[in-house]
């Protein structure tokens, strides 16, 4: 018989096979974005099934923006032993926010397209074999605490952008559908359009402020890990030094947008070498910040991603990073 293919017919297998232990089991609470891209309701119901043979697991669907972090806050209270997050860094990063400060793990299982903090944790980005992976996690169990980076009232786990990045966003999560068939080359040609339409014309202009320098520029990422994001398989890399766990951020400015600057960016964001991007001339790079600040030079506000969810536009923001903020297990 030949082996499954889909993702469902592999979780089918791996539910049928998982043996329930006998001694007690940890609480886990699933949250499930029932939108996100590579979930389903047959294969939500399988992943749950599987766990079981090693916790004792509740799921619970998000039905709305911020759902998730009201259900993390209540499962902090009630003493859940783990929290996972099923769904896309969306999802994942409005648990993280409302885990902060408690002692309750969080953990993921790829539902998105992207799922950039699962792979840095080093879960497969495989449902299934993300499934098994937290199931021997049950063995293993040691959470630790890692840094959160903020922008204004907002955590975030990876990145945070304003600018070009943060308008592609909000252009790509207009249009779930197209986001889900398409994924990764969605986002190219929403970069593109944006860029054309957009940034060619008339750029949002900000001034970020980082220690004594004053430095003007259309787009600023943020950094609280590496990499910034992924292509496929591909990491992107903008920023250096951007670790979990050293209490600081890294950030890059890019200071004009014009078509003779851009292709000249694309080779190098596409490069995967360390610095690469930080070495065009129109790029400018920080290490090692506790904070920083980003206010609009013009009448229009700025709009701002975080962890790949847009949140909205502002006229200023302030930047800092939480140490030791959130309890994870991988």
């Amino acid at each position: 018989m030949p082996p499954p293919e889909t993702a469902l017919e592999r979780a089918e297998e791996l539910a049928e096979r998982v043996v329930p232990h006998r001694r007690d089991k940890r609480r886990m609470l699933v949250i499930v974005n029932p939108y996100a891209t590579t979930v389903s309701d047959r294969l939500k119901h399988l992943v749950v099934y599987a766990l079981q043979g090693r916790y004792s697991v509740e799921a619970v669907d998000t039905e709305a923006r911020a759902h998730a972090t009201e259900i993390c806050r209540e499962a902090a209270a009630e003493g859940y032993d783990v929290v996972v997050a099923f769904g896309g860094d969306g999802t994942v990063n409005e648990a993280a926010n409302g885990l902060i400060g408690s002692d309750t793990p969080l953990t993921v299982l790829p539902g998105g397209s992207t799922n950039v903090l699962c792979r840095t944790f080093g879960i497969p980005a495989d449902v299934v074999d993300a499934t098994e992976h937290l199931l021997g996690m049950a063995d293993r169990f040691q959470p630790v605490r890692i840094d959160l980076g903020r922008a204004g009232d907002r955590y975030f786990t990876f990145t945070a952008g304003i600018g070009l990045d943060a308008s592609v966003v909000e252009r790509v999560d207009a249009h779930p559908r197209l986001k889900a068939r398409y994924g990764e080359w969605f986002f190219t040609y929403a970069a593109l359009m944006t860029f054309n339409r957009r940034y060619l014309v008339r750029p949002p202009r900000v001034r970020a402020e980082i220690g004594d320098t004053t430095l003007d520029g259309v787009t600023v990422i943020v950094q609280n890990s590496d990499p910034y994001t992924y292509f496929g398989r591909r990491p992107i890399r903008i920023c250096e030094g951007a670790d979990p766990i050293n209490g600081r951020l890294s950030a890059a400015v890019l200071k004009r947008a014009t078509p003779f600057e851009i292709p000249t960016l694309i080779p190098r964001l596409f490069a995967n070498r360390p610095g690469a991007v930080l070495r065009h001339r129109q790029i400018e790079g920080f290490q090692d910040l506790t904070s920083l600040r980003v206010v609009s030079t013009e009448e229009s506000p700025f709009p701002l991603q975080v962890d790949g969810d847009y949140v909205g536009e502002f006229d200023e923001l302030d930047f800092g990073v939480s140490p030791a903020a959130l309890t994870v297990v991988s």
